[in-house]
């Protein structure tokens, strides 16, 4: 190539973006007086198309929201913190009945851990039952009451909103104190709030107890409320609500020593269990990512399913562009002949016919948006279902109509730019 020549390579690069730009202008302009022409064919045409983009964004705004609030949720239960019970979280097949057969846990196994547990930064028994709360005339039945002690506050990442928690004192000595959930200081102390709550007197099955704080607000996990919970220390737990009872243990590291804090307690714990070399753990090491690990699954399959209907759907859509486009094509045969006559060139046929499907496409994937958050609002407002609108969800429901207006658009588009003139000026 010659010095001279490639100056001109610039420009024809220069020449050929403009160009595109206005042959996409022009099949822009022309695609949309033809939807205005034809107003009612192309609402029916992208009535597949809006059901399946409705569905698809319904259903991923519904999982985002749930996200969000099983991540918050995740968070109440201390963000570096194992959970040393009899039980395990997740249980499978036969498990039920082989964890029922195995030792209790109780005072031993928590005195050994706070001991020897050298990596534990925090360490918290606890134990509940359902009891009877009264107060005056106000009573309830079947509050999640809960003994612990003063760790649990940083290991289950607990605030009082007035009052304070639980203190070594408190333990040590067995005081009949309490601290309250918000919804059971609403219940039981009326139209009170918080800061006078605190010092009121209340019964746990008969027993008296002081209010010492009340909780903030927490929200709810997996199902379970926890502001409507009761804390008292374990010691008064175990002396006046019984002490034969399995005791679990709240295990906190520091962050990235998770694992290691995991074999320390497994080897402690099996000593003072007095476990068999060779033998299995007759104790679980419960995770937060356990939990999270099965709600990915759920949700996961609830994505499958959710893409799956909106795929048929959107497929349905998608044949019924390329049929309205095939008719477009041969109603305005002759109008291409006259084009390709005056020099168009097949390229912007092809791009116009292009536009055009992907045009309806996403003009349906948009009310199809719409539908779907307004959908999801509206179940979050009736349901205890959320709901998150997400700039993502908006970019699926948007990319997958225009890509749909692009596949089934481009033979109907080929069919268009590959007419030959002759044969098209004559179509009547």
């Amino acid at each position: 190539m010659t010095e001279a020549a490639r100056p001109d390579r610039p420009r024809r690069a220069r020449r050929g973006v403009i160009r595109l730009a206005s042959e996409t202008g022009e099949g822009l302009r022309i695609a949309l007086s033809a939807l205005v022409s034809n107003t009612l064919r192309s609402l029916l045409t992208t009535l597949g198309i809006v059901i399946g983009v409705m569905t698809v964004i319904a259903i991923v705004a519904i999982i985002d929201g749930l996200n969000q609030s099983f991540a918050t949720q995740m968070g109440g239960l201390g963000a570096h913190t194992l959970y040393v019970s009899k039980w395990k979280w997740i249980m499978s097949g036969n498990d039920w009945w082989e964890q029922r057969n195995r030792k209790d846990m109780g005072r031993a196994e928590f005195e050994a851990v706070s001991r020897e547990a050298t990596l534990a930064t925090a360490v918290a028994p606890f134990v509940s039952l359902d009891a009877t709360l009264t107060s005056g005339q106000a009573e309830l039945t079947r509050v999640r009451v809960r003994g612990t002690n003063q760790d649990y506050e940083v290991a289950n990442g607990v605030t009082v909103a007035a009052g304070r928690f639980l203190s070594p004192p408190d333990v040590e000595l067995s005081r009949s104190v309490m601290v309250l959930g918000p919804n059971l200081s609403d219940k039981l102390f009326p139209g009170l709030p918080a800061a006078e709550v605190v010092g009121r007197r209340l019964r746990v099955m008969g027993r008296p107890f002081t209010v010492i704080g009340v909780q903030t607000r927490r929200g709810r996990l997996m199902g379970l409320d926890l502001d409507s919970e009761a804390t008292l220390p374990w010691t008064t737990f175990l002396r006046d609500m019984g002490a034969k009872r399995t005791i679990s243990l709240a295990v906190t590291s520091e962050p990235g020593q998770g694992q290691a804090l995991e074999d320390q307690l497994i080897g402690i714990l099996r000593r003072v269990r007095r476990v068999p070399p060779g033998k299995p753990d007759d104790f679980s090491v419960n995770r937060q990512e356990q939990l999270q690990r099965l709600y990915h699954q759920l949700t996961g399959a609830l994505y499958g399913v959710a893409i799956g209907v909106g795929l048929i759907t959107l497929l349905v859509g998608g044949i019924g562009i390329m049929n309205i486009m095939l008719v477009s094509v041969t109603e305005r045969t002759r109008e291409i002949g006259v084009r390709r006559a005056l020099g168009a060139r097949r390229r912007t046929i092809l791009l116009q016919f292009l536009v055009e499907s992907s045009l309806v496409s996403m003009l349906g994937g948009a009310v199809g948006t719409a539908l779907g958050f307004l959908v999801a609002w509206l179940l979050a407002l009736t349901t205890p279902l959320a709901a998150a609108v997400t700039p993502g969800a908006v970019g699926l429901g948007l990319g997958f109509s225009a890509a749909v207006g692009l596949l089934f658009g481009s033979w109907p588009a080929w069919r268009a730019a590959n007419l030959d003139p002759v044969e098209a000026l004559r179509y009547e």
